[in-house]
């Protein structure tokens, strides 16, 4: 039996081994997937570990994607421009680092959601880790505008220079929350806002009928953010859909096959 797991502190609540077991019994895979905790100040050690006990390759969670980054020997194209792991690989050549989390979000929006990312406007709150992962993968749909809000408008703004190049002349920019103006088709909150039940400052006016509002954080109940969202005509969508895509990314990196996430979403939906 090949095996993997997910790191993160705290882990309890993780749902991969849940999403992975459903996804190896889909595709006929034979393989174990757990949960494991990893010390604040451990997280190498129990990478190198797990490697010992023969693992196969890992999920990174909250707060160890930066140090997955800096264990990483080689990184994948994506896992560089994200600045952050969120998959291992573990092999021959030593550790693969890679970045799922920003093509999970663009396979849930338009494979689950249904809606074009190509020539819409598009406006992403938060310039952290999460955000960093999905700022690649968006422009790749190309978007008519791409705009990073931020607290700190230098860090949105570091985003943009770094990503200038990739996106077409004015489709890329960064700004303030304050600073918004316009509506947008497509409104993702990659902040950490959810976390504490609190809203990112931002106006009303973001959002227009139809609007699709994704919230990278999932649960119950809808977050703070969706439901604003949703006061002011938006189409709310958390982010389970953008976990189970992203596992299926991990899985296909790990197996070589990608598994159908349609039936999982559906189903680790009802366990929540």
């Amino acid at each position: 039996m090949d095996r993997y797991c997910v790191f993160g502190n705290p882990i309890a609540h993780s749902k991969s081994p849940d999403i992975h077991a459903a996804f190896a019994a889909q595709t006929g895979q034979q393989l174990t997937y757990e949960k494991r905790l990893a010390p604040l100040d451990g997280f190498a050690a129990a990478v190198h570990a797990f490697i010992a006990e023969g693992g196969k390759g890992a999920n990174v969670t909250v707060p160890f994607k930066l140090d997955a980054h800096r264990l990483a020997n080689a990184l994948t194209i994506r896992a560089q421009a994200a600045g952050a792991v969120n998959t291992l690989l573990f092999d021959a050549h030593g550790i693969t680092g890679d970045n799922t989390d920003g093509a999970g979000l663009v396979a849930d929006i338009t494979g689950n959601a249904g809606v074009a990312i190509a020539g819409r406007r598009v406006l992403l709150l938060g310039a952290g880790g999460a955000a960093r992962g999905a700022v690649l993968p968006l422009l790749e749909q190309r978007p008519a505008a791409l705009v990073i809000a931020n607290r700190t408008v230098a860090t949105a703004e570091a985003l943009v220079q770094q990503f200038a190049a990739l996106g077409g002349e004015g489709v890329l920019s960064a700004g303030g929350f304050g600073d918004l103006a316009g509506s947008f088709d497509i409104v993702v909150n990659a902040t950490s806002a959810s976390l504490q039940a609190d809203l990112p400052p931002i106006p009303a006016l973001v959002f227009h009928p139809g609007t699709l509002a994704l919230d990278m954080m999932y649960g119950k109940e809808p977050t703070v953010f969706l439901r604003f969202a949703a006061q002011h005509g938006a189409v709310p969508r958390d982010g389970l859909g953008m976990l189970v895509e992203q596992a299926a990314e991990a899985f296909a990196l790990w197996r070589g096959v990608r598994p159908d996430t349609a039936a999982v979403l559906a189903s680790i939906r009802r366990t929540l």
